[in-house]
């Protein structure tokens, strides 16, 4: 169990952080640049369940926001096995993911075109939630092709994405709402 009885330490003050195994790395390093987007994302996670069915999306939007505190323990770790005794994502929480994002695209409108990121308070929360987790997958692999991670990491990130925009989408009637860009309208 994690127990911070002081919140500031000093530690950082040169610019260099602690990773999960002891080692320090410098605060603008890709590793650390990777947990800050996913506590970003976080943070969005948390801002759109203001807006979230306490019975339904809220409790997705609550198990997501944990995972991501996992995937955070997990990159903090140097490494790339799943199975090293660690806390790191797991297949089981990926393969979580894709039920929920078959579910949430059940009953959407086909696209037919792109859609304009907004609509509902809801939905344009997860928009941006997802944009900020897109972020930190792009960070995240480029952190893969310096150093091992767990690739499962960045599954999850992948696979997250994709539910925040299709929930994005439910929260919009279903898609109804959507709002779709039209190419050249304003040329």
């Amino acid at each position: 169990m994690v127990k911070l009885d002081k919140i500031y330490t000093r530690g950082g003050d040169g610019g260099e952080t602690s990773l999960g195994d002891g080692s320090r790395v410098a605060k603008y390093s890709l590793r650390v640049h990777a947990q800050g987007d996913i506590d970003e994302t976080n943070a969005m996670i948390g801002l759109a369940r203001r807006f979230a069915d306490p019975e339904t999306t809220d409790a997705v939007l609550s198990r997501i926001q944990n995972d991501l505190f996992d995937l955070g323990a997990d990159v903090t770790r140097p490494g790339d096995d799943h199975t090293d005794g660690n806390l790191r994502i797991q297949p089981g929480q990926v393969d979580r993911l894709e039920g929920e994002i078959d579910q949430a695209n059940e009953n959407l409108e086909p696209l037919r075109s792109f859609v304009l990121r907004g609509g509902t308070d809801f939905a344009a929360s997860l928009h941006l939630a997802c944009t900020v987790c897109r972020r930190a997958e792009r960070v995240l692999t480029a952190l893969a092709a310096e150093e091992p991670i767990n690739t499962h990491g960045l599954k999850y990130l992948n696979r997250l994405s994709d539910l925040l925009f299709v929930m994005a989408r439910a929260a919009n009637d279903d898609g109804k709402t959507d709002v779709l860009w039209k190419p050249g309208q304003n040329t």
